[in-house]
């Protein structure tokens, strides 16, 4: 992987939207990253169609994420052009060539970028995993579940992730308003992800919550910026 360029700004990314009024109030508490789920057993899920007109209300440099979980190839490509998302996020079994693959074949010319959620299973060695995802633009660590392949809401033990992948790490799993200042305090990820954290219901975002969370990450930025 690329060394990253080191940042004291902690980037956040909001998954499972799925209507206008949470698309904006993510974009405008100052989100950096919105992810839509394609995959249809999850409660956030949300056809490529209806992606595509959330997408179109995103303005610049906020990127736009499609979470897959072990796609088919061309059902795959038929998401991405439809929504017309910036990138993907596998967060099934997938392994690194067929991702890297499959998105090069989305664009001939450079590849479609996207990164790998890896879910921390008890015995998981990241130092021996993360190395073979040299292709990914990062990865987003998620709590592991012997039935779901994410959003499940639960936490893993943040001192497993190793101090020299930090800056390349995606933060999730079980994050809150009351807890992501930990977090980043924990980990200094480069980034962290949120979805059933602020939700009033499964799959049903508060706008409340997101304000809350995107305000915890800053002040705990701006805390460290003192220091």
């Amino acid at each position: 992987m690329v060394a990253p360029v080191m940042t004291q700004r902690t980037r956040v990314k909001i998954c499972g939207l799925r209507s206008a009024e949470h698309v904006h109030a993510a974009v405008a508490a100052g989100a950096d990253a919105l992810g839509f789920v394609f995959y249809p057993p999850s409660p956030r899920a949300i056809t490529p169609d209806a992606a595509a007109e959330l997408v179109a209300l995103v303005p610049p440099f906020v990127q736009t994420v499609g979470l897959v979980v072990n796609p088919d190839p061309a059902e795959l490509q038929q998401w991405v052009q439809t929504s017309g998302v910036d990138m993907l996020q596998f967060h099934g079994d997938e392994t690194p060539e067929f991702c890297a693959q499959v998105c090069q074949q989305m664009s001939q010319r450079i590849g479609l970028p996207f990164f790998k959620a890896i879910r921390m299973k008890p015995g998981l060695d990241l130092e021996a995993e993360l190395p073979q995802w040299h292709a990914a633009r990062g990865i987003l660590l998620d709590a592991w579940h012997p039935d779901l392949p994410g959003g499940t809401g639960e936490q893993f033990d943040w001192a497993n992730v190793p101090e020299r992948w930090r800056s390349r790490i995606i933060l999730a799993g079980g994050l809150t308003p009351n807890n992501v200042g930990q977090a980043i305090r924990t980990v200094q990820p480069y980034a962290v992800d949120v979805s059933g954290g602020v939700e009033a219901q499964k799959g049903v975002k508060d706008t409340a919550r997101i304000q809350a969370f995107l305000a915890a990450v800053r002040q705990e930025d701006n805390r460290h910026d003192r220091q």
